[in-house]
């Protein structure tokens, strides 16, 4: 289990690797044996080191729904998951899809197809909204950001993006050019050209003070930079932000319009809050926009699979001579086996509607703890994709982001897995399967880790 520390942007960043901070050694201290240990330290030994997995917290030797088993059999609720469980881990729908592809097909080679492949393609047009109507598979959410950005250079014959700071979009060269967390594009040295930034909607950090509630002076201000720039390929961003927060409803229509008016591409980001997390299919879903290409990936998979997929308009069909995502595993009858398989447990269990109404339940028992717990302040998010930010109780308006992260350690002794954002934000995504009762255990624990620190 690698849970992720608090953002580096925040006030912890002076004091060095967050990954050696005293609360996370107190907590191994309290928690790991020796063999357990023995394990970390191989573990240290033969990886790479790199910020926010290193060192492991702990050793997993088991996951099913939405809980952890760790090397001594402790059972840990996970509402982090990577948002890769949508249908909770080791689904035997999607376990036995895995094994019957395994004895029929286990591999495709390229310059060949197979119809696992060709049916979680049309599966997806027929889910997704508008035309798009077109697919592409990548192995991973990054690389099938990759594959967009590459297809809005052909469709415009321009190079330059717009996409926002503070946002995340993958991990490669290409991806960390368009993202924009400091951690990520630290000491890395030059990145793509052309990849402009704009604040994100976030009232809260808002340079044009637009106070409490977003007034779109964020949206209208991706307009100027469209119009100035003059030849901006796409607009790029993440359709709910993963810290999260939810743009007001008509953020993304201004937006549309603006791309629309000055011959840019609109490309949405779903790869973590796509696929029901929201309570729909896809996040766009909720502001009535369809964007020219929608990137999905991490839960579609099931859990299992790495896999990931472009979503794009039919007239965008125009890289025949042209090797978007030439990668090994783009048609993997096994992928496809899983995905397919994960959709259908969503479509056929009514997850959508489940992660809507136990949404609401979660929130309003995260509004609830805030009576008792003047150090949590604002709950936000759609779905199963919530989080509660912690503040200072003598100024509510100053982030606390030690209280954070004491709180997520003291969580974690308590069972209970989620990862914090932005340094003070607690962020809950458990699987669309979870129970009613393992999200009263989740809201009981956190009511102890607040009381105590």
């Amino acid at each position: 289990m690698t849970p992720k520390d608090p953002n580096p942007l925040d006030s912890l960043r002076s004091e060095g690797d967050l990954n050696l901070s005293p609360k996370r050694k107190e907590w191994a201290d309290k928690h790991i044996d020796l063999d357990t240990q023995r394990i970390l330290d191989q573990d240290s030994k033969y990886f790479l080191h790199q910020s926010l997995s290193t060192p492991c917290l702990n050793v997993l030797t088991g996951c099913k729904g939405a809980t952890l088993i760790d090397n001594q059999w402790r059972e840990i609720l996970d509402f982090h998951g990577n948002n890769v469980h949508q249908v909770g881990f080791g689904h035997p729908k999607v376990i036995e899809a895995i094994k019957q592809q395994l004895d029929e097909l286990p591999f495709c080679t390229r310059r060949y197809t197979n119809e696992k492949s060709i049916a979680l393609a049309k599966k997806l047009t027929e889910l997704a909204p508008g035309d798009l109507n077109k697919v592409l598979f990548a192995p991973g959410g990054a690389e099938a950001m990759g594959m967009a950005i590459k297809l809005a250079r052909l469709k415009t014959g321009r190079h330059k993006t717009i996409s926002m700071w503070d946002s995340f979009h993958g991990a490669t060269l290409d991806a960390i050019s368009i993202g924009g967390e400091a951690i990520f594009r630290k000491g890395i040295g030059p990145l793509l050209p052309g990849c402009e930034h704009v604040p994100p909607p976030n009232p809260v950090d808002c340079p044009f003070e637009c106070g409490t509630e977003c007034n779109l002076k964020c949206a209208n201000y991706i307009e100027y930079v469209l119009e100035k720039e003059g030849d901006v390929a796409a607009v790029i961003g993440e359709t709910m932000r993963s810290i999260p927060y939810v743009p007001p409803r008509d953020y993304w229509k201004t937006v549309r319009e603006a791309c629309d008016r000055h011959g840019a591409l609109l490309v949405l980001d779903e790869i973590p809050t796509g696929l029901g997390r929201s309570g729909k299919m896809f996040v766009c879903e909720h502001y009535e926009v369809v964007p020219d290409m929608l990137v999905i990936g991490k839960g579609l998979g099931g859990g299992v699979f790495p896999l990931a997929a472009l979503l794009a308009r039919e007239d965008l069909d125009i890289g025949g001579e042209t090797a978007i995502g030439h990668y090994t595993h783009e048609k993997n009858p096994i992928g496809a086996a899983a995905a397919l398989a994960t959709l259908g447990v969503i479509e056929e269990e009514g997850l959508l509607d489940r992660a809507a109404e136990l949404g609401a339940y979660l929130k309003n028992g995260l509004i609830d703890l805030q009576r008792s717990h003047p150090c949590l302040g604002e709950v936000r998010g759609l779905g199963l994709f919530l989080g509660a930010t912690l503040v200072q109780v003598d100024n509510p308006t100053q982030p606390d982001p030690r209280r954070a992260e004491a709180v997520m350690y003291e969580s974690l002794s308590r069972g209970l897995s989620f990862k914090t954002t932005m340094g003070n934000t607690l962020t809950l995504t458990p699987p669309l399967t979870v129970l009613e009762s393992e999200i009263d255990r989740a809201l009981e624990i956190l009511d102890a880790s607040l009381a105590v620190t």
